[in-house]
């Protein structure tokens, strides 16, 4: 087949989660895929937005805002970069997903792969139930659901404080988000994307 088409559809305040997507985007360059790089729009009005916002959103510029009439149509593998907000994901993916009854109704992802990777402050910041509770909203749409299995050994180390789980890809940004990913969870980031695009190949072979 061609190169399977892997829509990374990502919401990022501050920076770690697109840190997080672009090592996922690697691991599907390697895998032999095709990432496409999206952003859920903004919620929070622009006078709101403080300097570290700011100069975040200046680097993404480059990258179009997602569109949910359109942007699930013709791929062959969706992964999310969700933060947490209190155990769940933002309002700004929400936001995308709730327009998206459309394609649910057509069954657009019905057999794709899908797979999620997150960020919270802390240690035990909500990044499991993030990404269980996204993927409950992936199997309304019929999506194949795929995690990070433990032969990603990172996710088990001992040497650092760690995101990572058999769930997906996480970081954790500290309190204030002074931490950027690590170079251990940036490799399961890559992992995630790699994994997930050899899959995309098979169930479309």
């Amino acid at each position: 087949m061609d190169k399977p088409k892997i829509l990374i559809l990502f919401y990022s305040m501050y920076g770690h989660i697109f840190a997080m997507t672009k090592a996922v985007a690697q691991g599907v360059k390697e895998a032999g895929g095709e990432p496409i790089l999206k952003q859920a729009a903004e919620l929070i009005p622009e006078n709101k937005w403080d300097e570290n916002i700011k100069k975040v959103k200046e680097t993404m510029k480059d990258i179009p805002i997602a569109d949910p009439n359109n942007d699930l149509k013709g791929i062959d593998g969706l992964i999310l970069g969700v933060p947490t907000r209190y155990g769940n994901m933002t309002a700004q993916m929400r936001n995308f997903w709730d327009q998206t009854g459309a394609d649910w109704l057509k069954g657009t992802l019905i057999g794709k792969p899908a797979a999620v990777f997150t960020g919270t402050s802390t240690q035990h910041g909500g990044q499991e139930t993030t990404i269980i509770s996204t993927m409950t909203m992936l199997l309304h749409h019929g999506c194949v659901l795929i995690g990070l299995p433990y032969s990603f050994k990172e996710q088990m180390t001992m040497d650092e404080i760690t995101g990572g789980s058999p769930y997906g890809a996480s970081t954790i940004t500290g309190g204030m988000g002074e931490r950027m990913p690590s170079e251990n969870e940036l490799k399961m980031a890559k992992g995630l994307g790699r994994h997930l695009t050899e899959i995309a190949k098979k169930l479309s072979s």
